[in-house]
């Protein structure tokens, strides 16, 4: 029987949230409105949240002083390129971990995601000289192929998850019918387990897109995404905040855009198979 919740119960809870997602969105917001205010409101004291003279100079020298679009455009080829070809890796391995698991199974996952928790400058060094040696410094290949290494475990764990969830009755229906496994995996597996797919999908192109450490000691100016964008305007002689906000913002305004018109599906995903 469910139980009953009150009206004073659900407004309570109502104000719970939103006062938690205030919270989370007032750096972005903050942000947001500092891009709009001049060197000095921006680190006036006390500070000035909106009585203060709007101007847009902030993003006009941006746009004059860095190519925006090349960033944005190697930003998109990082996150999107790495992301489908962990996928593309990951959707067999987790396919043969959930249905023919072994009793090292467990062990397998636990070593691939141990490989998360070493810390990255512990290897920048000899990744370094291999991008160096083979040519791929400072290009988008390059990056692509670290940020795909990098994050193929959690994509791996993640589609692990998903593909638990699906009966493998279904499975053996196919065989049975004369599926290969090519056939099995694309036209039977994967289908039904879009919603999971599409999570992993976002949720790793949202970490692709945001990774900085990489990005930063991988790349000079051909291949640098946004976070090399922003970086820029941190200098010796300190940070123009207002510059530095006008950056950031036009950094995260097209991932914040694809996890709004996206967050139906990706709360869809990440609650597949919660409720049976």
């Amino acid at each position: 029987m469910a139980r009953r919740v009150t009206t004073s119960r659900k407004a309570l809870v109502t104000v719970a949230a939103f006062a938690i997602g205030l919270i989370i969105f007032f750096p972005i917001l903050w942000t947001f409105l500092t891009s709009f205010k001049t060197e000095g409101e921006a680190v006036a004291s006390p500070p000035v949240f909106l009585a203060f003279h709007w101007t847009l100079e902030n993003y006009a020298e941006v746009n004059q002083r860095s190519h925006y679009l090349l960033h944005f455009y190697n930003s998109v080829v990082i996150s999107f390129g790495s992301t489908l070809i962990g996928l593309v890796i990951a959707i067999p391995a987790a396919w043969s971990m959930a249905f023919v698991p072994s009793r090292r199974t467990k062990d397998v996952l636990m070593w691939m995601l141990s490989t998360k928790m070493l810390p990255p400058v512990g290897v920048l060094i000899p990744i370094y000289l291999l991008f160096r040696n083979s040519g791929l410094l400072d290009t988008l290949t390059g990056l692509v192929v670290v940020l795909t290494l990098i994050n193929l475990p959690i994509i791996v764990w993640m589609l692990y998850t998903y593909f638990k969830e699906i009966p493998g009755d279904i499975l053996e229906a196919a065989r049975m019918d004369g599926a290969s496994l090519r056939n099995e995996i694309l036209y039977v597996l994967t289908p039904m387990a879009v919603p999971g797919i599409a999570s992993t999908l976002l949720l790793n192109v949202i970490l692709a897109w945001n990774e900085a450490f990489w990005t930063l000691n991988l790349t000079a100016a051909k291949a640098a995404p946004l976070t090399a964008f922003i970086a820029s305007y941190s200098s010796p002689e300190g940070l123009f905040y207002a510059k530095l906000s006008a950056a950031s913002t036009m950094a995260i305004a097209p991932i914040l855009v694809l996890g709004w018109f996206s967050q139906k599906q990706l709360v869809r995903g990440l609650t597949f198979g919660a409720v049976k």
